[in-house]
């Protein structure tokens, strides 16, 4: 078999909110040079969620360019060369087994019911079957929980797949990189996901601390 000179990643994109998470995760690493192939794996749900929240709609083969094209003009009309498309119902796929190389999966957003399908092993689709693999194999396993609030046995769920080796990431934004868009609250998001699967980006804000300021005259 051949590899490919690079990184191998899965991206998952479930029913849960959040479909500009998973748009821009494939934008940034169909851009990255580091990155030679992305397997994208979309659920029934999810499909549903991308007409829902971005109004994209396309046959399957075409999905990967009309999410990394659509709405931004210097995408506009680009194929996304690195981004294969699975179907979902595919559990034969290459990445249905621990012989294929991959270095990380990212299920982004990730919806209760797959985080219940990964935390319980139960691998009746090709989202769960993959997470399942990246488990077992020991690479990096990126959860980007969508709900709110959480119930116990979400909690729970979150816990057993964290104690089986899964990073657990709900899509929570941050505000001290003091963002003016949604746009920046995004990417700030996106980039500190793609850090934990080993490709930080230049586009995160880093942290560098905050001067101390004396409360009082002495």
């Amino acid at each position: 078999m051949e590899l490919p000179e690079g990184k191998v990643v899965i991206v998952g994109v479930t029913g849960a909110s959040g479909a500009v998470l998973a748009q821009t995760m494939l934008r940034l690493l169909d851009a990255d040079p580091r990155v030679a192939r992305v397997h994208l794996v979309v659920t029934e749900t999810g499909m549903r969620l991308l007409e829902h929240e971005l109004q994209i709609a396309a046959p399957l083969a075409e999905l990967p360019s009309r999410i990394v094209g659509s709405g931004a003009r210097s995408n506009a009309g680009k194929p996304a060369g690195k981004i294969e498309i699975l179907p979902n119902t595919d559990v034969g796929a290459s990445i249905a087994s621990g012989s294929y190389p991959v270095d990380s999966m990212c299920v982004i957003p990730c919806s209760m019911g797959t985080l219940a399908a990964i935390a319980g092993g139960a691998s009746s689709d090709l989202v769960s079957r993959a997470a399942d693999v990246t488990l077992k194999e020991g690479r990096r396993l990126v959860l980007c929980v969508r709900d709110t609030p959480f119930n116990r046995i979400h909690m729970e769920n979150m816990l057993r797949a964290q104690q089986a080796g899964a990073v657990i990431m709900p899509a929570i934004p941050s505000f001290y990189h003091q963002p003016q868009t949604i746009e920046d609250l995004v990417t700030q998001y996106v980039c500190r996901v793609l850090a934990q699967m080993g490709l930080p980006q230049n586009r995160q804000f880093a942290w560098q601390g905050q001067p101390l300021r004396k409360a009082f005259k002495i």
